[in-house]
């Protein structure tokens, strides 16, 4: 079994929300309750092996975890969120306001589905966050089980989508709550 959880709360995630991507904002005050909270809910779950992406809500989020339930996290850059490219940053109601055009494609998602390139930041397609996604999973099932996958909202929808009967036209369907842990499906 292969547990995923989204990162806690940072301030980029309250209202009025911002895209990260990669942007390395660390997790606030609420995150780090939330990140606390979920380490005491899955101390008697068995958990053999710990992932965390790279950045630092997902790692310090695992770290609390971890500290839990007494297993060091192993970082894996793909479990990463999306590169959102020149997006990361901007809120999300300024990007609807300023390019409704890619704002509407943003809603509709789906595979084909690029964030636009932005200084030192490349837009990654949801096609090729779900395979390198999918490269991880497969990497963490050869491994002790149960295993958990602290991540981000974006990689934990790029891993479900593939039992979806809509598939990556389904992303924004598959609603990810900070700090929730949801099951990936047996493949």
């Amino acid at each position: 079994m292969i547990l995923l959880a989204r990162h806690g709360e940072t301030d980029d995630n309250a209202e009025p929300a911002r895209f990260q991507g990669w942007r390395d904002p660390p997790l606030n005050l609420r995150g780090r309750g939330q990140a606390r909270a979920l380490g005491r809910s899955l101390a008697g779950a068995g958990i053999r092996a710990l992932y965390a992406s790279h950045l630092r809500r997902a790692l310090e989020t695992a770290e609390a975890v971890g500290d839990l339930i007494g297993l060091e996290p192993m970082i894996d850059r793909r479990f990463a969120e999306s590169r959102r490219g020149a997006w990361e940053g901007r809120l999300h109601e300024d990007i609807e306001r300023e390019e409704p055009e890619r704002w509407a494609d943003w809603l509709r998602a789906g595979p084909s589905f690029r964030f636009p390139e932005g200084p030192g930041s490349p837009g990654e397609s949801l096609a090729e966050h779900e395979r390198r996604v999918a490269l991880g999973l497969a990497d963490v099932r050869r491994g002790p089980l149960p295993a958990l996958v602290v991540c981000h909202g974006g990689t934990i929808r790029c891993a479900l989508a593939p039992s979806h009967p809509r598939g990556l036209r389904a992303f924004h369907e598959i609603e990810v709550w900070n700090a929730e842990v949801m099951r990936l499906p047996a493949s």
